[in-house]
């Protein structure tokens, strides 16, 4: 699916969800989305939609049929504190780890660009609703910081967390969610 066609897919999706989308980063092969949940299924719903107009746009421009997605999505809660800023920039430096870019500023399909110039239509972050999650009023200047010293850090390096974990927060956070999330076991486990 063209770029510019997912972003104004996610444009509709907002309208359409109520959904929050703080970050995206969108590769060859996967996406990233750092989403606020807006209700029950809303994640899972919004994910098959977009899984299956990818494969349905690329089925058709290949002349194939079956999934486009080698696996399924994986969602991961995160606390509102500093590991929400911590995952923003993680998100950023998607295309800088791989070796592809230099600069988050360079691959043009990443919500980088969109929190440092908001652009006039078809917005896709939620700019005011991260700022407030974030803490800051003026959250351009405090991202435009934290990729800079990541960039002087040796820039974020791949975690795990961000992609395997149920959770990442404090502690208590962490086990709320694990909680939530754990299946009952009956019988042998």
């Amino acid at each position: 699916m063209p770029f510019q066609r997912l972003q104004k897919f996610h444009w509709f999706q907002k309208k359409r969800f109520g959904l929050s989308v703080f970050n995206y980063m969108v590769t060859s092969n996967h996406v990233h989305l750092l989403i606020k949940d807006t209700g029950p299924n809303v994640i899972a719903d919004i994910m098959q939609l977009i899984a299956g107009r990818t494969a349905q746009e690329y089925n058709q421009r290949k002349g194939r049929q079956g999934a486009f997605w080698e696996d399924r999505y994986h969602a991961t809660a995160i606390e509102a504190d500093e590991h929400l800023n911590r995952c923003l920039i993680y998100i950023d430096f998607n295309m800088v780890r791989a070796g592809v870019v230099s600069h988050p500023v360079d691959w043009a399909h990443s919500g980088y660009r969109e929190i440092q110039e908001p652009p006039k239509r078809y917005a896709v972050i939620d700019l005011e609703g991260l700022a407030a999650l974030c803490g800051f009023t003026d959250l351009r200047d405090f991202h435009r910081q934290w990729v800079e010293q990541a960039l002087e850090n040796g820039c974020a390096p791949r975690d795990d967390r961000w992609s395997e974990a149920i959770a990442v927060g404090r502690l208590a956070f962490v086990e709320t969610k694990t909680i939530l999330a754990s299946k009952p076991c009956i019988g042998k486990c």
